[in-house]
């Protein structure tokens, strides 16, 4: 391994572990009827089941940047595996669906630590003119898990149970803790800043309201005690947070850093692509569930031409970045995105073709493909190096506000238009025939919204490109 440079390597170590966390999060997404079914659970908790990890991930993850920064970014990851191993684990032997949703916080804490530092292990390791190519490759491996983690999610389930949906993490894991012992090296560690916690918590507070409000305004009602208690968490904690991260010398969010327009809007255009895109594997293997009727292993394979468009599409638009800048890479993506939503829009009907949901299935899988690393690229080689990890965080804690958002917004959206004692049914796959007509309606409600946001992730990206052009990014 000697022979082999650094850079390759580190490359080795984070695409082994974004093996084991994207396979993860695969197969939660279809195998979630499944772990339903056996609890009994409730439309709240099959949401929060969900929304618990992404909340927390998304919380957590700049003070990972952060905390990464002052005592090493090799040290963060390595933690940040074995809580993950662990917590996985234990959610095996989970008794109670409240146990599930506790758990999944920790899982989602181990997360946060390897999420927040795998791009900024890439390029901190990799030479600027490679950079483009790394992170293309890391982006497709995220592909490769995405493609393995629905088949694998509705194998396990439907063969082995909903505990091995878990427990499939715990050997890789182990793996990935080794391999990155082994390999990465220790990093100098940044200049020690304070850890900005009143950010932490009045993210908390804004986002948790938000997500509480959505979940529950479709059973209780928008005039509901819950849902108002959450939307005055919403009211109270967002402009808190915006004035505590401009008065603080260490923000979770560095806002000054916004007033770079060619950074602002690339992470507008992430903002908007996520809220589009994230939430598509979940929504159409519920679909395959609710409405075709098919068992979770089928719906696995189903959702397959969304991971595998990416997969293909990432490297190719690595090398086309090198070629043309990641700019113009980023401005097409979404362009796809929208396409594929659209053909969602006009054909998803319960007697569909399903080489027409494939196709449109596929386009936005090439979509999130070209734009996340053409847009990725352009964010990481805009600022300088010893803010890697930071701008990272910052970077995919905008990111995961979308991934959380969109979810909570798209199940909402589809649950809101069932009665609220057939809710429950969406999420264990069991909708009755009668209420058919209303899940489609509220699928297409679910999907225009998907594409009106993708459509805003392209108006931002080509703003990037000309306010670029103009202005090239600082030496780094």
């Amino acid at each position: 391994m000697a022979r082999v440079p650094y850079h390759w390597r580190a490359l080795s170590v984070v695409t082994l572990g974004s093996l084991v966390t994207g396979i993860n999060a695969g197969t939660l997404n279809v195998a979630l009827p499944v772990v339903v079914r056996h609890f009994d659970a409730g439309a709240l908790a099959a949401h929060w089941v969900l929304l618990s990890f992404m909340l927390t991930n998304t919380v957590l993850l700049v003070l990972c940047g952060r905390l990464a920064d002052e005592f090493g970014r090799r040290e963060t990851y390595l933690l940040g595996y074995g809580v993950f191993t662990l917590s996985s684990l234990l959610l095996g032997l989970a008794p109670t669906i409240e146990a599930v949703i506790a758990l999944r916080v920790v899982q989602a804490a181990g997360f946060a630590m390897i999420l927040a530092n795998a791009t900024a292990i890439i390029a901190h390791a990799f030479p600027p003119h490679l950079l483009s190519q790394g992170i293309g490759l890391y982006i497709s491996t995220i592909s490769v898990a995405q493609v393995l983690g629905p088949s694998v999610g509705g194998l396990l389930a439907e063969a082995a149970g909903w505990r091995w949906v878990f427990w499939f993490n715990v050997p890789f894991g182990v793996a990935a803790i080794c391999w990155g012992a082994f390999t990465l090296r220790r990093l100098p560690r940044g200049e020690r800043e304070p850890v900005d916690v009143r950010g932490a918590l009045l993210l908390l507070v804004w986002l948790g309201g938000l997500l509480l409000a959505l979940s529950e305004a479709g059973s209780l009602g928008w005039d509901s005690p819950l849902v108002l208690a959450g939307l005055a968490a919403l009211a109270a904690g967002l402009p808190a947070f915006w004035w505590a991260q401009r008065r603080t010398g260490h923000p979770l969010l560095d806002l000054e850093m916004f007033r770079d327009a060619g950074f602002a809007l690339a992470n507008l255009a992430a903002l908007c692509h996520t809220l589009a895109r994230f939430g598509i594997v979940l929504v159409a293997a519920l679909f395959f569930q609710a409405v075709w009727r098919a068992d979770a292993a089928t719906a696995g394979l189903a959702v397959l031409p969304v991971p595998i468009a990416m997969m293909v599409a990432s490297p190719l638009a690595g090398a086309l970045a090198r070629l043309l800048g990641p700019r113009p890479v980023a401005v097409a993506g979404p362009a796809m995105t929208a396409a594929g939503l659209a053909t969602l829009l006009v054909t998803l009907d319960r007697d569909t073709p399903y080489p027409l949901v494939a196709a449109g299935l596929a386009l936005m899988g090439a979509g999130s493909g070209v734009f996340l690393t053409g847009n990725t690229t352009a964010i990481m080689a805009r600022v300088p190096r010893d803010r890697l990890g930071v701008v990272n965080g910052m970077r995919l804690t905008l990111q995961n506000v979308g991934n959380t958002l969109g979810v909570a917004l798209s199940l909402s959206m589809i649950a809101s238009v069932l009665p609220a004692g057939d809710r429950p049914a969406l999420f264990n796959g069991t909708v009755p025939a009668g209420s058919l007509t209303e899940v489609l309606a509220g699928y297409d409600r679910a999907i225009a919204a998907m594409l009106v946001m993708a459509l805003a992730s392209m108006a931002a990206a080509v703003a990037g490109l000309v306010v670029t052009r103009r202005d090239p990014p600082p030496a780094r």
